[in-house]
């Protein structure tokens, strides 16, 4: 996709003084946000939209992004990763899903750092109106119940036990398996309400807005700064205890279950064969360690290096998703395997999601604890754990219950 020269953007950033805050000035029904311990950015209107699809997507809009770098008119007095041209994006897990994967750059973006804060216009020429930010007042309350959605709980079940034998009998070694809970909106609902909860619920995660796509992810897949590539692996999961004594136990339990140690292995080394061609030098965390969340244990692996061909974080992405982490091992045998037992369309659930500038700097999570809201104001929210030889499909139903809980307790 090519983006003719007479549909150039003309981007200008300059640093302002602190906001204090950044949901409030989002977008009511339409919200584009990264955020994460209050700091990050949000997004107001579409200066330019973006639209793939199919196997191709990730080389694609790495390609387009170039096209409409090259062409644009930037004037940047900040100068970080962030400000001057940006694109929010979110991407389909699948190959042959229906979902649309789409880069979108805003007219205004208001970004918020430790250490500078700014405001970037974007214009198209096209003579509409800047879109000024203000802060507005969340609309009413309200609460949301999500129930199952396609995929029951013996439905998943079943599909979990199919899942196991399948691995037992030999050929892949681990799946990942999704079910889905299913609410409706109403029209006038402030979805930032739902985004609130989340960043205050899960300050350490990721909380994401784009095309009506809503989550917080702990998850980075992969974050690119002037150069530096880095990424935080998660697999294996545990609950939280209910006092100290228990949360401890649970995270000791974490660190010495040879099934999640497993699992996890399998994910950092897929993620550690996609960045070794853009990055030789990479390094890792001796041994993983427990990440800990309100609602769980996590065991992770960060991963960082130096890049030796200039990629881009959309460059980086078509090599790295889907991680084994949020797919299995060995991948096509895998997504294989999700297509036959999941009866649902992932859409951009376990996809990437997060931001891309001009120099191809970006940050971007596997979008996890998320749901998509539809124009219609109806809501599909997705979970899932790693299935390997030596799971249970009683104790994979339970662990999708805890990940939904960041979810279902923010609609609810």
């Amino acid at each position: 996709m090519t983006i003719p020269l007479t549909s150039s953007l003309v981007a200008q950033t300059v640093a302002i003084d602190d906001p204090r805050q950044l949901l409030p000035f989002a977008d009511q029904t339409s919200p584009l946000l990264w955020v994460r311990k209050g700091h990050g950015l949000v997004g107001l209107g579409e200066a330019l939209r973006l639209e793939f699809s199919g196997p191709d997507r990730f080389t694609r809009a790495a390609a387009a992004w170039r096209d409409v770098c090259a062409a644009a008119v930037v004037t940047d007095e900040v100068r970080r990763p962030g400000t001057g041209l940006v694109a929010f994006g979110t991407f389909a897990f699948d190959d042959e899903s229906s979902a649309t994967s789409v880069l979108i750059v805003p007219r205004t973006i208001i970004g918020r750092y430790p250490d500078a804060s700014f405001i970037t216009r974007v214009s198209l020429g096209d003579g509409a109106e800047d879109v000024d930010p203000v802060t507005t007042a969340y609309g009413p309350e309200y609460r949301i119940q999500l129930t199952p959605g396609v995929q029951s709980r013996e439905g998943y079940l079943d599909s979990a036990e199919r899942a196991i034998a399948r691995i037992q009998a030999g050929g892949l070694s681990k799946v990942v398996l999704a079910r889905d809970l299913a609410g409706h909106l109403p029209a006038e609902a402030d979805r930032r309400r739902v985004l609130h909860d989340l960043a205050l619920g899960y300050p350490d995660c990721w909380t994401y807005a784009v095309d009506g796509f809503i989550g917080s992810s702990p998850e980075t897949l992969v974050r690119v700064d002037r150069g530096a590539v880095s990424a935080r692996v998660l697999a294996g999961t545990i609950s939280r205890g209910p006092d100290a004594e228990s949360d401890h136990d649970q995270a000791v339990a974490l660190m010495t279950s040879a099934k999640d140690q497993g699992e996890h292995q399998f994910a950092v080394q897929s993620v550690l064969t996609a960045l070794q061609a853009h990055s030789p030098q990479l390094r890792r965390s001796e041994v993983p360690f427990t990440l800990k969340l309100p609602n769980l244990w996590h065991l992770a692996t960060d991963i960082d290096g130096r890049l030796s061909d200039g990629s881009s974080s959309l460059d980086l992405m078509d090599g790295l998703h889907p991680t084994a982490a949020v797919a299995g091992t060995p991948t096509r045998d895998a997504v294989a395997l999700i297509r036959e037992l999941e009866p649902f369309d992932r859409g951009r659930y376990a996809g990437p999601v997060g931001w891309v500038d001009a120099s191809g700097d970006g940050e971007w999570a596997v979008a996890l604890r998320c749901a998509q809201i539809a124009p219609d104001g109806d809501i599909t929210a997705y979970a899932g754990c790693g299935i390997v030889a030596d799971s249970d499909a009683a104790t994979e139903l339970v662990e999708t219950k805890m990940k939904f809980r960041p979810i279902v307790e923010a609609f609810g």
